[in-house]
């Protein structure tokens, strides 16, 4: 039987399947192409949107209107020209021309009233209606430039205006030193009027001079090197007596304290009679007047003999010696005062004393100062509060590091501290020779090259290298010049009204007086008399 031969040809059923491949095919293709297409689409919209967005956002905040912006808005044209204006009229005033200044402000209300009335009809200006107010203030605009009122004249104009009121400034602001230095160095009527009355009181009622003269007690106290001893040097009565009142007040055992009080002859009879008239709860307090010191002469104090040296006493008192270029506050005749220089002589004041606090006649006393006594100095002289927490209070801000003097002695850095209370060892300062130390450098500064004022800086070579120390919490100073922190005022021994506005005085900070007021018996007959309130 004869084989049939191979038929190679694809059956004609397998025809449809194939095309219907090719046409999915062809879909899945095209599905392709549009999802393509549309997600494009999408990723292109939203920043257009968020684009749009923000500038409306930025419109609506602005208050821009789509007519503002356009490139032919007259109303934007009229608000540029009123902002050039005003600022026009600002200089025309400062350069006095008065008129020209009347007439662009005259010209910004009319332009102002257009855009007012285009607002409330809510529709936009028309070129028609606001070109006459164009014009007129361009040429106005014009007419300011041909003034110069650029902007590099008015720089110069300004810049010169500055200097002629920093000028000006700088003028009050010596004038009002001035002033206020006056002011500070001013004797208050009340004050010479309390004196006048006591001194005439001790003259006339000799029960006071008997009271005082009877007190032998007080002869021991002085010189009981168990007691605490304080001293004070001070013509004034009020202050002194504030500083006694106060440290009576806040002392555990004010019987245990003496006050070694030093005043000039002038005042010498009022501060007997005040404080024999007046008990401060036990406290001991010696009056003393320096006249009487025999060992305080010309030739053993330099102070002395620079009083009598004719230029010092032209460049003190009658200030003219430099053609007025130093400071009013370097001329004060209080620095040359021997009761603001006896703190040097301590020793030779106290010669039975080993151990005295002292405290200038401006501080208030608010605790306990037993405590001073029994703080050990490690061989050092005098125990201060330190006060270089800013650095206007180191060394080189007092004394004059020029000088090879000063170069070659002391530290620039180094810390100072402050006068009004201060701990000194009696016996060290004669074992170290202390006040050979300040003789030696006032001689040095008889030209007054190493430092110009006060007693500080002398105090501060003085003491340089004796000083030990003690917590800030003992000497709180700023109440005559400046804000004080709360909290240190609460922790405070010690308030020192230092700088010129001191609480007797009408300049006194009337915030900090009641701190000082309160050690004061305003019904005092005398004080009522003297008008003291």
């Amino acid at each position: 039987m004869r084989r049939r031969a191979t038929d190679f040809r694809r059956p004609v059923r397998r025809k449809v399947p194939d095309a219907l491949w090719w046409a999915l095919c062809c879909a899945v293709i095209l599905l392709f192409i549009y999802i393509l297409t549309r997600g494009t689409q999408i990723e292109s919209r939203p920043p257009l949107s968020k684009r749009t967005y923000k500038n409306d956002r930025i419109m609506e905040g602005l208050n821009i209107t789509e007519e503002m912006l356009s490139s032919d808005s007259v109303t934007r044209q009229l608000n540029d020209q009123i902002s050039l204006a005003k600022a026009f009229v600002v200089i025309a005033k400062e350069s006095n021309n008065l008129q020209f200044a009347w007439e662009l402000s005259a010209q910004i209300r009319n332009s102002q009233i257009l855009l007012s009335n285009a607002a409330t009809r809510r529709s936009p200006l028309t070129t028609r209606e606001s070109d006459s107010a164009i014009r007129d203030m361009a040429l106005l605009l014009y007419q300011a430039q041909q003034l110069h009122y650029d902007s590099a004249t008015m720089i110069m104009r300004f810049k010169a205006k500055i200097q002629a009121l920093e000028e000006q400034m700088n003028s009050v602001s010596e004038k009002s030193s001035k002033y206020g230095q006056i002011a500070a160095e001013e004797v208050p009527k009340s004050l010479y009027c309390l004196g006048v009355r006591l001194t005439t009181e001790w003259f006339k009622n000799l029960n006071l001079q008997k009271k005082l003269k009877d007190k032998r007690q007080v002869e021991m106290k002085i010189k009981d090197k168990n007691l605490y001893h304080f001293c004070v040097f001070s013509d004034n009565i009020i202050a002194t007596s504030v500083v006694i009142n106060s440290t009576a007040k806040t002392s555990k055992n004010p019987n245990m304290i003496v006050f070694h009080l030093v005043t000039d002859e002038i005042n010498y009879a009022s501060m007997k009679a005040w404080f024999a008239m007046n008990d401060f709860r036990g406290v001991t307090v010696e009056v003393q007047k320096y006249e009487d010191f025999s060992w305080l002469n010309a030739s053993y104090v330099p102070v002395l003999k620079q009083l009598q040296d004719s230029e010092i006493q032209s460049y003190y008192f009658s200030g003219n010696s430099d053609g007025g270029k130093t400071p009013i506050k370097f001329r004060n005749p209080k620095y040359l005062s021997m009761l603001n220089h006896l703190r040097f002589y301590i020793p030779e004041v106290f010669p039975a004393l080993k151990k005295i606090v002292f405290l200038d006649d401006d501080v208030v006393v608010q605790k306990d100062l037993s405590d001073l006594f029994s703080i050990d100095l490690n061989g050092n002289v005098n125990g201060a509060v330190e006060t270089c927490m800013e650095t206007f209070h180191r060394y080189h801000k007092y004394l004059n590091y020029s000088h090879p003097l000063i170069r070659a002695h002391f530290d620039p850095d180094a810390c100072g501290w402050a006068f009004g209370m201060n701990v000194f060892d009696l016996v060290e300062w004669r074992k170290k020779n202390v006040t050979g130390i300040y003789h030696y450098w006032q001689e040095k500064n008889v030209d007054r090259t190493l430092w110009k004022l006060g007693t500080l800086p002398p105090g501060l070579l003085t003491f340089y290298g004796l000083t030990e120390p003690l917590d800030p919490s003992w000497h709180v100073l700023g109440f005559g010049y400046t804000n004080v922190d709360p909290q240190l005022i609460e922790r405070g021994a010690v308030l020192h009204f230092n700088g010129n506005s001191k609480p007797w005085l009408k300049i006194g900070i009337e915030k900090y007086k009641p701190l000082w007021e309160k050690h004061i018996d305003y019904s005092h007959t005398f004080l009522q008399q003297c008008n003291f309130h």
